[in-house]
């Protein structure tokens, strides 16, 4: 039985009340009898505390001991001073016990005892800082003293608002009703009038009914479309709104079409300067640009009243101020012709001249402004108030209609100012016959010998004979003047006289160094480019030979400041300056293969005649004998004038100085093959094998072989080459082809163990998956196709061409989900700089056609200039027949990677349907000048054995046919 306790049976404690503590109260229910009862109230507890204080013949205490005397001091305390966590009066209302008591007997000893030990220990400390009127207290009222005289000195020093500001209020008692009355208003510091003044204009008021109806018919659209592509106002039914409008489709998509153009046009302009992505282009129209300044310019002249009459106030302001100031008279006319307002424009500049009669520009203003009235007298008068002014007599002499009244105001003008050369300039003009012109320019060098324009003007009217005179004068009066010393030169070759060309530029530099009057460098070249461009060559060459290699040290790197040098003259057109550049480069730089080939390439590009390519490239092979590029370009250049035997004289000479270049031996070949000399290319071939036995020489005699149809050889070759050379991937391609498409039937067992050998040596080659993957595919095996692919991926996973065939293998199997899901991978796998083949694809196989524009614009906003994308776009431009911008964004793609045979079989496919004759001409002859070594279609079709022998044009010709 478990125990009793003891407690249960005790009585409660005096005043208890059950629950009290945990915060209950009493309440009543319906089975209650009557109320329930109440705790204690505070009168209650306030006689219990009373008569327990009188039992101990004490003051009522507190929770914690405190006497229950308020002292007056207490009312002084101030909430600043109430401990937050000190909640006031939370034990008042409490019952107490005999435990609470003793313990609050116990706390109160303890608090006596500490305050006695701390007022012995500080009592010292008291006396010297406390005032002198509390060291005569008893001992135990010296804590209450030092903690009065530490709220006082709080006080002082954090004296509350309304004790700082109580000398001010005693002081408006002696303020008068007058000074009351005449107290400013304080201003709105808060900003309430200014809120309120913007919420008075941002009110709204209710818009009447008409106009909502009106905007609503304005922006009421079509659904339906009929055959002719506009909206049909029938069918309003199947597409109005809730408001009765409707929306036109056709209109829509035909903004949308436009919008994305501008952008895709954006977006190519950018180019390499600008940023693609943002699509932003710093090109200018010029056509248009003035006729919408103009445009722009008259409708702010009739929005801006306004602003003209707080201009014509400032402007007024400031004539006030500085009457003498010119520029504020011409700027408050010209503001009065822009208004309109052309008589008030000529007053205000006729105050202007006669408060600044020393100003051209005020009276040139005022002449303009009075062209068609009084303009002569206005230009006489200024002359009188200005007669030095070059500027009013040639706008005087302007103003004359017949010559000899512009030659009479150009001799008075002469007399007043004879030290013009711009007068005397004027003047020859007016002069018909050269006698006279001579006469007055004989005059005007006579008293301004320092003018060189007016000395050449002169040697240009004298005869070759005088002119060197003229020129020697010249020279003597300007010793550090250049443009006489090529004047000088330029004679000696109108005359002929080359070799004085040379010697007249030679003393020249030293002329004008003696002077400290030498231009730099770069001066030169530009007099050189302006002789080229005046055809003076011999000059031109004279300049660059004796000035090129000026103020530049053999520590200095000149071959590639040169170099820089003719690749800008080629780039500003001046081919014959860049010319002269290389030949003075090769005459310092004997033995460079760089400047050779460069020079080769421009008159290769830029010559006069095919013999100077020749001349220039047999003179490189004797300069650099160990250079095969030389020797095979001279060779090629030989066979293509049809020289085929002193194209094989130069190849010999080239064995002799190369013996084991593959190179050269398969120039060799090459030129045996074309030219119908089977028998000696093949010789030269199996020579090539045993004396330079490289992969490349027995890929060659391979393919010599399969073209000519001899399967049974080629594939012994490629079986030996595969001994010597058993990681070379095309060998194994080749071996693979042979079975696949030489051989009759084609063998594809041995064709797919051909291609899996390879791919397992080599399996970075992308061309041997590819070839793998399409035979399965031909074979029907569609799974093991894919299977190859995967693993082509694996090993190579980046590849572009792998995931885009990846793409097709399933688009060409039906399965378009599954390719658009590849699709996806692919896009995030592959580097976005080389995504244009994936791009392509996605826009012509992927989606929809109405999504395509805009795939493009994300597509060239995301890849950095692709070939391939630009002209995915330009069939895009082209389906829509906008021909112009298609043909713009192809030739984009040929500028950008000339030997991507593919957009050049694309480009003349548009041609052919919308070009000239003469266009595809052109595009022909440009494509076989860059000779296209790459492309999807374009490698296929150059490297099958059937196409071999065939020239660029030949082969673009079969490209065009096979794409799709």
């Amino acid at each position: 039985m478990a125990p009793r306790h003891d407690f249960l049976n005790q009585a409660a404690p005096e005043n208890y009340v059950a629950g009290l503590g945990r915060g209950a109260t009493g309440f009543t229910t319906r089975s209650d009898l009557g109320p329930a009862r109440e705790g204690p109230s505070e009168d209650q507890i306030k006689e219990a505390l009373a008569k327990r204080a009188a039992a101990l013949g004490q003051a009522p205490p507190t929770a914690y001991g405190a006497t229950g005397k308020k002292d007056e001091k207490d009312d002084a305390d101030d909430d600043r001073f109430q401990d937050p966590e000190n909640e006031v009066g939370l034990f008042a209302s409490g019952t107490f016990d005999r435990d609470d008591d003793e313990a609050d007997r116990i706390y109160q000893a303890v608090d006596e005892k500490m305050d006695r030990r701390r007022k012995q220990r500080r009592l010292v400390l008291h006396l010297i800082h406390l005032p002198k009127q509390t060291a005569d207290m008893d001992p135990p009222n010296y804590r209450e003293a030092r903690e009065q005289a530490e709220q006082d000195e709080y006080e002082r020093n954090n004296p509350k608002i309304a004790a700082q500001f109580a000398d001010l209020k005693r002081a408006l008692g002696t303020v008068s009703d007058d000074e009351w009355a005449n107290i400013p208003e304080v201003g709105d510091l808060t900003g309430k009038n200014r809120r309120s003044k913007e919420n008075a204009r941002q009110r709204f008021y209710a818009v009447p009914d008409s106009v909502l109806a009106g905007a609503a018919a304005a922006g009421g659209y079509e659904t339906s479309i009929g055959a002719d592509g506009e909206g049909n106002p029938a069918a309003g039914a199947n597409g109005d709104n809730a408001d009765g409008t409707a929306t036109n489709f056709a209109d829509i998509g035909r903004a949308r079409d436009k919008v994305l153009q501008v952008r895709l046009d954006q977006a190519a302009q950018g180019g390499g300067d600008t940023d693609i992505t943002s699509g932003t282009s710093t090109s200018v129209d010029p056509k248009g640009y003035l006729t919408s300044l103009q445009k722009s310019v008259s409708m702010g002249e009739e929005a801006n009243v306004g602003d003209i009459k707080r201009v014509r106030g400032l402007l007024e302001s400031v004539i006030k101020t500085n009457p003498k100031h010119a520029p504020a008279w011409i700027a408050a006319a010209r503001l009065e012709e822009l208004a309109g307002k052309q008589v008030a424009a000529r007053n205000v500049i006729a105050r202007g001249c006669d408060n600044c009669p020393r100003s051209e520009d005020a009276w040139l203003e005022n002449i303009r402004l009075n062209e068609a009235h009084n303009a002569k007298i206005i230009a006489a008068t200024a002359i009188k108030n200005n007669d030095r002014s070059v500027r009013l007599w040639i706008e005087a002499m302007n103003l004359e209609k017949e010559v000899r009244s512009k030659k009479r105001v150009l001799r008075q003008a002469l007399d007043h100012i004879p030290e013009s050369v711009a007068l005397w300039k004027e003047a020859v003009n007016l002069e018909d016959d050269p006698a006279d012109a001579r006469l007055m320019l004989h005059k005007a060098t006579e008293i301004i010998p320092q003018s060189v324009e007016l000395w050449l003007a002169l040697a240009r009217l004298e005869t070759p004979d005088q002119a060197q005179i003229v020129l020697n004068k010249a020279r003597k009066a300007v010793p550090t003047s250049h443009d006489i010393w090529v004047a000088g030169a330029r004679l000696q070759e109108q005359l002929n006289e080359s070799a004085k060309v040379d010697i007249l530029m030679r003393r020249a530099i030293q002329s004008l160094a003696k002077e400290s009057s030498m231009l730099k460098r770069e001066e030169w070249i530009t007099e050189a480019e302006t002789c080229e461009a005046e055809g003076a060559i011999l000059t031109c060459n004279a300049i660059i030979r004796e000035t090129l290699g000026w103020s530049l040290d053999e520590d200095d790197d000149r071959k590639e400041i040169w170099m820089t040098d003719a690749k800008g003259a080629i780039g500003r057109g001046h081919y014959g300056t860049a010319r002269a550049i290389y030949a003075y480069a090769i005459r310092v730089f004997v033995n460079r293969k760089s400047i050779w080939l460069a020079a080769a390439d421009l008159e290769r590009n830029h010559g006069d005649s095919p013999d100077s390519l020749s001349a220039l490239l047999e003179r490189a092979v004797e300069a650099c004998p160990q250079s095969e590029v030389l020797w095979l370009q001279l060779a090629k250049e030989k066979w293509q004038n049809g020289l085929i035997d002193d194209a094989r004289r130069v190849l010999g000479k080239a064995f002799h100085q190369n013996p084991d270049n593959e190179d050269i031996w398969l120039a060799a070949v090459k030129l045996e093959s074309d030219t119908g000399q089977t028998a000696q290319a093949r010789e030269l071939l199996a020579t090539a094998r045993r004396e330079a036995g490289t992969d490349r020489v027995w890929i060659k005699s391979i393919t010599f072989e399969r073209a000519q149809g001899a399967t049974t050889t080629s594939l012994e070759l490629v079986n030996d080459a595969l001994v010597r050379y058993p990681r070379c991937a095309k060998l194994h391609m080749q071996k693979g082809q042979i079975y696949e498409h030489d051989s009759a039937p084609p063998l594809l067992p041995q064709a797919r163990e051909a291609y899996t050998t390879g791919t397992r040596v080599c399996p970075t080659s992308v061309a041997l998956w590819l070839l793998a993957a399409r035979l399965e595919e031909r074979a029907g095996l569609v799974v093991k196709a894919r299977s190859v692919l995967d693993r082509a991926r694996l090993a190579i996973p980046k590849s572009a061409l792998l995931w885009t065939e990846s793409v097709r293998l399933e688009r060409r199997a039906g399965k378009l989900s599954a390719a658009q899901a590849l699709m996806a991978r692919a896009m995030q796998d592959v580097p976005a700089a080389e995504a244009g083949l994936l791009w392509a694809e996605r826009i012509w196989h992927l989606e929809a056609r109405n999504q395509r524009k805009s795939l493009a614009l994300e597509g060239i906003k995301k890849v950095d200039n692709d070939p391939v994308l630009f002209v995915a776009v330009a069939r895009l431009f082209w389906a829509e027949r906008r021909l112009e911008k298609a043909a713009n964004w192809f030739e984009k793609a040929l500028v950008l990677d000339p030997e991507l045979g593919d957009s050049w079989a694309w480009y003349m496919k548009f041609l052919e349907q919308h070009g000239t004759p003469e266009k595809r001409g052109d595009v022909t002859s440009k494509c076989v000048v860059s000779e296209p070594k790459r492309g999807e279609v374009w490698a296929s079709v150059a490297k099958d054995p059937k196409n071999a022998g065939k020239g660029v044009e030949e082969i673009l010709k079969t490209v065009m046919q096979e794409l799709d």
